[in-house]
């Protein structure tokens, strides 16, 4: 048996205007999907319990069959892991954004533009943070580079908890007066960010970016604290032997922290633009060198829901359904050998409000060699509701899943 997730982050949302009060996973053609789902289990996925945020961190570890309470230290060490930082026991780990801030002159007056920095690529953004690092980075604070616009803090005898730090992502267009580190432990945090923005407002990558007509990564922004994490090996649980396919450091990280293999795809984004074959191709890889389980981790949908693109949520979960699920059904079925793929969000990124929340996202779990009648015509939030089906421990569906 083969087992393959497809984890279409943030695709699940609700209703809006601009798709005439369809969501994007209605609105979407998507026929892999639906006609897979009329043969599965179809239903509803609790992925982030009462008192956890919802993070892809803390969903995507219950997807996986980790249960946070149990397991979750911080989103910042797992993508550390990924970055190849070996950390300290005695370390705290923050995630850091390169973020485009507005231009008044006091820092707590000015306004979060873009929490990504118009997509910096990884190479500006490598310029950028070594920069930082060299003229903010000590014994105590050292700054690493990661992937486009984000990137990890390691602070050194650190406080796991400093206080309250918002992610950016959630203040998109805000002032950000009201959401400035705040807390016993934040003054540090607090004096890195306003001292980023005196130093790369002007820093010639910076200047060609705003004669490209692109935004400038004109600030740090730091949250998502946490600690070095220690995560039962896959295998150990599940009997398989299982890779990890993402663009992204936090889910590299996750894979690595589970003994799992995580190849690179080159070209791989993390939005729209992102390499969908190549994506496919290493799944298939992985599958071909005698892995039994493959997680494909596609970040578009929640980009765009965080950016509110409309069309372009609707777009990605259609090259997901095309470049990605449909060929991939192809090749297991040419394998030979029986297989099961699940297909959800890890959790929704509604469009309207441009952040995520804990509701409980549709999920389809399809099995080879035993296909049965869900009832439903088009895989989306409101089908999966319908069936009745409920998991309200998101964590333990990869138990059931696997079948161990």
């Amino acid at each position: 048996m083969k087992y393959a997730v497809v984890l279409c982050d943030g695709m699940a949302d609700t209703p809006v205007p601009q798709l005439n009060n369809q969501t994007p996973m209605t609105a979407a053609n998507k026929p892999c999907m639906n006609k897979l789902a009329k043969q599965s289990e179809v239903g509803l996925l609790k992925t982030v319990a009462p008192g956890l945020k919802p993070g892809s961190d803390v969903a995507n570890l219950s997807v996986m069959g980790y249960e946070p309470a149990k397991y979750y230290t911080g989103r910042s060490p797992l993508e550390a892991a990924s970055i190849g930082i070996d950390l300290k026991n005695t370390d705290v780990t923050l995630r850091c954004n390169l973020v485009t801030l507005t231009d008044e002159p006091e820092y707590s007056d000015k306004t979060i533009l873009d929490y990504c920095a118009d997509d910096i690529s990884t190479a500006e953004a490598k310029v950028l943070i070594e920069y930082v690092q060299e003229k903010l980075g000590n014994d105590v604070f050292k700054f690493y580079p990661g992937v486009s616009y984000r990137h990890c803090l390691v602070w050194s005898n650190g406080n796991p908890k400093p206080g309250v730090l918002t992610p950016p992502h959630d203040i998109t267009g805000k002032p950000i007066k009201e959401y400035i580190p705040k807390g016993d432990y934040v003054d540090g945090l607090y004096d890195l960010m306003v001292k980023s923005y005196d130093i790369l407002k002007d820093h010639p990558v910076n200047i060609e970016r705003v004669k490209r007509g692109k935004k400038p990564a004109n600030s740090i922004w730091l949250w998502g604290e946490g600690m070095k994490p220690i995560l039962d090996s896959f295998e150990s649980k599940y009997k398989v032997k299982g890779s990890v396919i993402s663009a992204v450091d936090l889910l590299k990280g996750i894979g690595i922290c589970a003994g799992m293999a995580t190849p690179d795809v080159e070209g791989a984004t993390g939005y729209i633009d992102t390499n969908f074959e190549g994506k496919l191709q290493a799944a298939i890889n992985e599958f071909d060198r005698g892995q039994d389980f493959v997680y494909i981790h596609v970040e578009a949908p929640d980009e765009c829901g965080h950016r509110g693109e409309a069309e372009n949520k609707v777009k990605a979960i259609e090259l997901i359904d095309e470049k990605i699920l449909a060929p991939l059904v192809d090749y297991l079925e040419k394998s030979g050998d029986d297989f099961k793929i699940l297909v959800c969000p890890d959790h929704p990124t509604p469009l309207e409000i441009r952040t995520h929340t804990s509701n409980p996202v549709p999920y389809m779990v399809y099995t080879s060699n035993k296909k049965v009648d869900s009832g439903v015509d088009v895989f989306d939030e409101k089908s999966a509701a319908a069936t009745g089906v409920y998991n309200d421990n998101g964590f333990t569906l990869m138990g059931t899943f696997i079948g161990k």
